[in-house]
């Protein structure tokens, strides 16, 4: 029982070892069957009707999204404080300013009130983050996208498989022109360190393709494999380094096959969570909204005005009795770099949301003990 609880712990099997030692076996080290295959199957989960492309990490898809929509200097993205910093950063990447915009107290999402205030004649892009897995209103901010001729580039990266409507996050039917996605280590599926550019449009999509390999015209497994000399590409542009390899693509192939069985996963874990920790001074996470499907990323919860305990006190009992915790996330407007992007703007919820969010252990093949553990510890830190 005082065995360590970790945040997270990785659900690795027989079946992803056996992939990376098929994948080493067969010579392909870097980009080749294994990752397009993995693009194949990722377009077939979207139900069709998009490009999927795969790259060595989300940052690198929301680099490549923005450059292939144009965006650079001068240009304006919304984008909320409350998220990672890789969201904002990709904008600055392309020489763009990226515009900071409050969380929604409820949804723990960007607030779409506030994206509408924020939009100036320089915005040309709005970048909505599904956080901790739950799906942004995607059908108000299309509709306000639309009206002042904006694109939408999601930040994926907590949202597989989430579902907007009935529709998949990354989908033709979900809204965004381009939807970037995380295999990171800790994520709903994982290639260790990986991610997608899935999008609709066909030339995003081949601006992509180009700019994530060197902006070589041929991609690198196609010049392995076609009748032409491998030699015979042309470089187009001053492209990046950003192709995912074969054997993270092949760990890959086996998870995103067994995504809606972790999605199942943590949904029954959050329900054993929320059924537990009723009636305690917590504000517990957000459900998914009618029609949506939450991926359960994260399980944060709130601690109340009334509790007995500080967040940071709360942080460090947990950590007495062996169960780790993490924070998602400090504000961006509060980090040093990103205090000069906001100026005197002021983000009161998601100011207030930082000072009392707590996320709990919550990951694939956590075992029933370990479940009923954290949900002790909670209760006693609580004084319950």
């Amino acid at each position: 029982m005082t065995q360590p609880i970790p945040f997270f712990r990785p659900s690795i099997g027989e079946d992803e070892i056996a992939a990376v030692v098929e994948s080493l076996r067969s010579g392909w080290l870097t980009t080749g069957p294994k990752a397009s295959a993995l693009e194949a199957d990722f377009c077939d989960l979207m139900g069709g009707g998009v490009h999927a492309i795969a790259v060595n990490s989300a940052t690198a898809a929301l680099h490549l999204g923005l450059e292939a929509l144009g965006i650079g200097p001068g240009d304006e993205v919304i984008v909320p404080t409350m998220t990672f910093t890789a969201t904002a950063e990709a904008i600055c990447y392309v020489g763009a300013t990226p515009v900071f915009v409050d969380m929604h107290p409820e949804t723990l999402c960007l607030d779409v009130e506030a994206v509408a205030a924020a939009i100036t004649e320089k915005t040309k892009v709005v970048m909505p983050v599904h956080f901790a897995g739950r799906a942004c209103d995607m059908t108000s901010l299309r509709q306000l996208a639309d009206i002042h001729g904006l694109r939408i580039l999601d930040d994926a990266a907590h949202a597989l498989p989430t579902r907007h409507h009935g529709a998949l996050i990354g989908s033709a039917q979900a809204g965004a022109d381009v939807t970037a996605f995380s295999f990171y280590a800790n994520k709903t599926m994982t290639t260790g360190e990986g991610g997608m550019l899935v999008t609709p449009d066909d030339a995003i999509a081949g601006r992509v393709r180009k700019m994530r390999l060197h902006g070589i015209d041929r991609d690198v497994f196609n010049r392995y494999t076609s009748v032409e000399a491998s030699w015979a590409y042309d470089v187009v542009e001053a492209g990046y380094k950003y192709n995912l390899t074969d054997p993270a693509a092949a760990i890959g192939r086996v998870q995103l096959g067994r995504i809606n069985e972790f999605r199942a996963e943590r949904a029954a874990i959050a329900n054993r969570y929320d059924a537990a920790f009723a009636g305690l001074p917590l504000i517990l996470p957000p459900q998914a909204a009618p029609g949506d499907t939450h991926s359960w990323h994260l399980y944060i919860v709130q601690l109340t005005d009334d509790a007995p305990v500080s967040r940071d006190d709360f942080i460090k009992r947990l950590l007495a009795r062996n169960v780790a915790t993490s924070v998602h996330y400090r504000p961006l407007h509060q980090m040093t770099f990103w205090k000069s992007k906001t100026g005197d703007r002021v983000f009161p919820a998601a100011d207030a949301y930082f000072k009392r969010c707590v996320s709990l252990p919550m990951f694939m093949c956590m075992t029933d003990a370990e479940q009923a553990r954290v949900i002790e510890v909670v209760r006693e830190a609580l004084g319950v």
